[in-house]
């Protein structure tokens, strides 16, 4: 799931300072540099984050990867293992290593180590596995951390709270933060995404403006892949329909939700007399693939218009 590596990624560069203070668990680290995180081996692999920072009058790396399931193709502690060896030989800094774990579900069975048990060939690196569903969420909400916010809907919620509830909550805390309001829709975009792991899209999208998806083409982008998938399960019940109705009947009906959901449903009304007009099933199929993708209500309406007047 590369979006939400990406937007995890997005967010320790953004605000790097903050999210140094969530991992050490204090804020004496100072930031030297986000360091190029690729490695050449056979098969290039990318590591997440790497930070070269000063703590305590010395240089260190602070290393994370973040995972939103289990890693199996790669057993999690050879793959840290990897990227582990590669920072040693390659900057020879004390060297901090972190997986953090995004879904409920996963880390579960992370040791936190890798080792090797050879006799007179012993190899033994750890490195700290953070699982955000263990963690308080109340807390780090009530922090005013904007390296962390983006996150808190993953972590442990107040008993008897519900998800949905609970991310309404975070994002009407970090709405209320005494922040420029470009970080704080920074905050929220990135919190939209990640929270899409936890709770259905559409609630993500009631509660995240409509401005602050135009700003961050992710959030946009994984808006409108979830209309997409609304749209083709209403088209497969749509032509299920159509086979008990009538295939035609079934198909304008279709028409008629794919345009509901996407713009306004007066205008779309407005159209049903015109769409009775249309008979044959060519011409319904292409009008159906139209109301899933055309920009405005405007361009649908010009095909509509060609067709009826033929």
């Amino acid at each position: 799931m590369a979006e939400f590596d990406s937007v995890s990624k997005s967010l320790l560069s953004t605000h790097p300072q903050g999210f140094l203070a969530f991992l050490l668990g204090h804020s004496e680290a100072e930031l030297i540099d986000v360091l190029n995180p690729e490695q050449p081996t056979v098969k290039t692999q990318m590591m997440d984050s790497l930070l070269r920072v000063r703590l305590g009058g010395e240089q260190a790396l602070v290393h994370c990867e973040f995972q939103t399931t289990n890693s199996t193709e790669v057993p999690m502690p050879r793959r840290m293992a990897g990227y582990m060896g590669r920072c040693i030989a390659e900057y020879g800094l004390l060297l901090l290593s972190y997986v953090i774990y995004l879904r409920p579900d996963a880390g579960g069975r992370d040791p936190g180590y890798y080792v090797q048990e050879v006799v007179g060939h012993e190899v033994v690196l750890r490195y700290k596995v953070i699982r955000l569903i263990e963690l308080d969420g109340t807390a780090y909400l009530s922090s005013g951390n904007v390296g962390v916010l983006p996150f808190t809907p993953l972590m442990g919620r107040p008993e008897g709270m519900g998800v949905d509830a609970w991310l309404r909550r975070c994002v009407e805390t970090t709405e209320e933060l005494a922040v420029p309001r470009a970080v704080k829709h920074s905050v929220l975009a990135h919190m939209g995404v990640l929270s899409s792991l936890v709770c259905e899209e559409s609630t993500v999208f009631s509660l995240i403006s409509e401005e602050i998806m135009t700003e961050f083409p992710l959030l946009e982008s994984l808006r409108k892949r979830a209309l997409e998938q609304g749209l083709k399960q209403g088209l497969e019940q749509g032509l299920e329909q159509g086979l008990e109705q009538g295939l035609e009947q079934g198909l304008r009906q279709s028409i008629q939700e794919a345009l509901v959901i996407r713009f306004a449903e007066d205008a779309v009304r407005a159209l049903a007399d015109r769409l009775a007009a249309i008979e044959q099933v060519e011409q319904l199929q292409a009008l159906l693939r139209a109301a899933i993708r055309v920009a405005e209500l405007a361009e649908f309406t010009r095909l509509l218009d060609e067709m009826t007047a033929e």
